[in-house]
């Protein structure tokens, strides 16, 4: 008999959070499942890693039957410890999410979801993120899921490129279809509330709004979410920008 692929399921929002209990389920018609995830939210934690203290994986209650850890660490502190310690074989797949809101755009360097996905593929193995446009913990993710089996159904069927992960972004509602796309160029334009506390003591609070920097492109994840399609971005570990080498070599190295 053939072995069913092992496939390592993590996230962001935390171990409690709705989104990873949809994944879980979806993943179990696709092999066998193995939950480790951060037990408080790890948003906005992208690549982190954990170097100040002692990393723990404790098992806790299954989530639809599959083994579930706990950890105190990032969600890519979550992956590390699967492939270096707490398996027993290398996951054939690591699928992260759902997560609680879009992970288009920039948003994929700040996103723990996409951390996670991008270790996996780190490691050679076919990693995917998946996000729902919708930042409600008790958000839909019933017509989520039907793009979620879809995308990954081809994930085994004709694999990923070696050395890269799918950003995946999912609108509220009934999408279209699936478009694959680029990433949108575009910023967070933060804006820091001044407030002060009991004690008179100042602090900031992190607010602002997302600048599209190219509100007529057709062929971005955003403009596919804007118009209801979810979004597949392929997403490499090379930051290197190919577009300006060139220009650097007129300094003469």
């Amino acid at each position: 008999m053939t072995e069913k692929p092992l496939i390592l399921v993590t996230n962001d929002d935390g171990i409690h959070a709705r989104g990873l209990r949809e994944l879980v389920e979806v993943m179990q018609f696709f092999g066998e499942v193995i939950v480790i995830s951060s037990e408080v939210s790890m948003s906005g934690k992208a690549c982190g890693i954990t170097v100040d203290h002692p990393l723990r994986a404790t098992p806790v209650e299954e989530i639809h039957g599959a083994p579930t850890y706990k950890c105190n660490g990032t969600p890519v502190d979550s992956v590390k410890l699967s492939f270096n310690s707490l398996l027993d074989r290398t996951p054939d797949y690591v699928v992260s999410g759902i997560n609680h809101g879009s992970n288009a755009s920039v948003s994929v360097i700040y996103s723990g979801t996409m951390g996670a996905a991008i270790e996996g593929s780190l490691h050679g193995v076919p990693s995917v993120g998946f996000s729902l446009d919708d930042y409600s913990p008790d958000a839909d993710f019933s017509k989520a899921k039907l793009i979620v089996a879809k995308v990954f159904q081809n994930v085994i069927e004709n694999g990923i490129p070696e050395f890269t992960c799918l950003n995946v972004n999912i609108p509220k509602g009934k999408p279209k279809g699936i478009k694959l796309c680029r990433q949108a160029h575009g910023k967070w334009v933060e804006e820091f509330e001044k407030r002060t506390d009991p004690h008179g003591r100042e602090y900031h609070w992190l607010a602002g709004y997302f600048k599209n920097f190219e509100e007529e492109a057709t062929e971005t994840d955003l403009f596919a979410l804007k118009n209801n399609f979810a979004s597949i971005v392929p997403v490499s570990v090379d930051m290197t920008s190919y577009n300006s080498m060139e220009e650097l070599k007129k300094w003469g190295f």
